[in-house]
């Protein structure tokens, strides 16, 4: 008899490998997060391009539980899109937010402000701050623009405008 963790590895490595080819299917689909726990419920998160659609999450669903055997080992199956408010984890997500508003958690400060690019090392948000006049009196709106590397950052969200 093998031991149960050696069982939860390849019923790991199983799932994942037709994770990956459900979405080979779909492009434009990028994985966030998978996990199993003890009690075998494989939970996978999701994220696109251009959005996630409920028939993205159908099929990605599919291509895992119809390829699986139930009798060999029994699961449960969530697979659904990243939340609003969910915070970006991954590049592809920054770049696909380019022109959006970001809250942007740093290790002395956090920072509101739009994305205007970001690359495979940093993201460079814009914003405007009022600050005191350099010459007389009262206040002067400012533009402000600022690299942040990824490595940097503790937690960016997207806000989202009604």
């Amino acid at each position: 008899m093998l031991p149960s963790f050696y069982k939860i590895m390849t019923f790991k490595e199983k799932v994942s490998d037709l994770l990956n080819e459900g979405l080979k299917e779909k492009p434009s689909i990028f994985l966030i997060d998978m996990t199993i726990t003890d009690a075998f419920k494989i939970i996978v998160t999701l994220d696109g391009d251009n959005g996630v659609q409920l028939q993205d999450c159908i099929d990605v669903s599919r291509s895992i539980e119809h390829n699986l055997d139930r009798e060999e080992q029994d699961f449960s199956l969530e697979v659904a899109s990243v939340g609003v408010g969910s915070p970006l984890k991954l590049t592809r997500q920054y770049k696909k937010n380019i022109g959006r508003m970001l809250i942007v958690k740093l290790a002395e400060s956090t920072i509101e402000a739009e994305l205007v690019d970001a690359n495979d090392e940093f993201i460079t948000l814009a914003w405007e701050v009022r600050e005191p006049k350099k010459l007389g009196k009262g206040k002067e709106t400012v533009q402000k623009r600022q690299e942040i590397p990824y490595t940097d950052i503790k937690e960016a969200i997207v806000t989202v405008i009604f």
